[in-house]
């Protein structure tokens, strides 16, 4: 029996099965709609401003309800037929029935409601930076879930929504078209060698996930299996006929991640033909790619913002040194190095240092530093007043220990880029005025991700002049 808003249905009543008539009235930070049954909020995906759909209770969680639609009584005019057939289940893409133009002004907005809750400070938000002809294969990089059903049958691809069931895909559209073409043929190769398969390790060991990787300027193409194990009878005769069928693909490598838990890649990585590393070209830099290496999957809006940060330093008449804190391989600090900056660069992870140190080697930079430490220790002896800064923290944002010394230490300017906007307000609450020194000169968000809801923002700070 369908229950109108009307009907008098109060929260008491509703239970798991329980279907209602409601009307779409926003979308949440997921891109699930939301609407509202006698005060009680309801969240449902693939539900769009304006559409009155009926919806069947699935489960609470706090003080709201996720639903799923049962029947869609009207359309929005924003509602698009998605690209790929599955959208609607895959955990991939949460917005692919949203036209483009209005999942820009959907994570503008949010980012206006972020700043005006966390942050609580005044920001003058610039328009998402996007490339309207790239909303669709622009990953370079993909990383899968395997698991073989008792049948035998190899499931690839990523979770629906809210789960870990895999919803299988023979290919991608987000990704480049010049990864995706494997998808099909690497998946049927890996049905038929029968290895065990499960990505979360509840029923069997072996097989978790393929990886690929794509160079965008150099075309060359890496790809990775993820095990549990070596017990892959096979297993490098395989990958020598990947290597001689596809000449594009420099390297195949085994990455071995036996722990139980959601940390998809582990710290040790064997190669079975070919090459360890792809090239790739960033602002002008060649850098190496490993199986583990961090790098943006959007390789031409990383180029947009970090030539917008070197833009927003160059204004400065006089040179500065740099502190690039959280450097990664030196995707950020050799593109400001070869500017003509003095850099320093900071980066816990050893293996990440190796890498920048050899990269800028490979580019004759001579004006460049890395060092291994982590950030909250480290920074407070490698930065002056007087320096700029730059930090491209985890989702988490700032340790607290690094606000602590850019407040004690104020360098002149710092450029933020965030992959979290809420932990990125929260940070600015602190370091912006009245609580902080400085003030926001730009904060510009990025479309990094389309067809998802994910948003990365960079914040440019300065000081406030005494």
């Amino acid at each position: 029996m369908v229950r109108n808003p009307q009907s008098g249905i109060n929260y008491s009543q509703l239970s798991p099965g329980v279907t209602v008539e409601v009307t779409c009235k926003d979308l949440d930070r997921y891109g699930q709609g939301i609407s509202f049954l006698n005060g009680c909020l309801l969240v449902t995906p693939n539900f769009l401003p304006g559409e009155r759909a009926i919806v069947e209770l699935v489960k609470r969680k706090g003080s709201y309800w996720h639903t799923r639609i049962i029947k869609l009584l009207s359309n929005s005019s924003l509602r698009q037929s998605p690209l790929c057939n599955i959208a609607s289940k895959c955990g991939g893409c949460s917005l692919q029935h949203l036209v483009h133009v209005d999942q820009a002004i959907l994570k503008q907005n949010q980012i206006k409601e972020i700043f005006k809750r966390i942050g609580k400070i005044d920001i003058s938000i610039d328009s998402l930076m996007m490339s309207s002809d790239r909303i669709f294969g622009y990953r370079n990089r993909a990383l899968i879930p395997l698991f073989r059903a008792s049948s035998g049958k190899l499931n690839m691809g990523y979770y629906m929504r809210g789960t870990h069931r895999i919803v299988d895909l023979n290919r991608c559209p987000i990704l480049d078209e010049r990864i995706e073409r494997y998808l099909a043929p690497l998946k049927y190769d890996l049905q038929n060698q029968c290895w065990p398969a499960d990505s979360d390790l509840t029923t069997c060991s072996g097989l978790r996930h393929l990886g690929l990787r794509l160079g965008h300027r150099s075309g060359q193409v890496l790809i990775t299996l993820v095990s549990s194990n070596h017990n892959l009878p096979g297993l490098s005769q395989l990958a020598s006929q990947w290597l001689d069928r596809w000449p594009e693909v420099l390297g195949v490598t085994l990455n071995l991640q036996p722990e139980r838990n959601n940390i998809i890649l582990g710290n040790q990585t064997v190669l079975l033909a070919g090459k360890p590393e792809i090239e790739e070209r960033l602002c002008g830099i060649s850098l190496k790619l490993s199986t583990t290496t961090f790098f943006q999957v959007n390789t031409l809006e990383a180029e947009r913002i970090i030539q917008h940060l070197i833009n927003w330093f160059s204004i400065s008449t006089t040179t500065k040194k740099i502190v690039d804190a959280y450097c990664g391989i030196g995707t950020i600090t050799l593109p400001l190095a070869a500017t003509g900056f003095e850099v320093v660069g900071i980066e816990v992870h050893k293996h990440s240092i190796i890498q920048a140190k050899r990269n800028a080697k490979r580019n004759n930079l001579d004006n460049v530093k890395f060092v291994v430490g982590d950030v909250s220790v480290l920074l407070s002896e490698l930065l002056e007043t007087g320096d700029y800064l730059v930090v491209d923290p985890p989702r988490k944002g700032l340790d607290k220990n690094v606000i602590k010394t850019i407040l004690r230490i104020r360098p002149e300017r710092i450029g933020y880029l965030s992959c979290d906007p809420a932990t990125l307000a929260r940070d600015l609450n602190q370091l912006v005025a009245p609580n902080g020194p400085y003030f926001v000169d730009q904060l510009q968000p990025v479309d990094f991700f389309p067809q998802t809801t994910h948003i990365e923002c960079l914040a440019l700070l300065k000081i406030i002049s005494s």
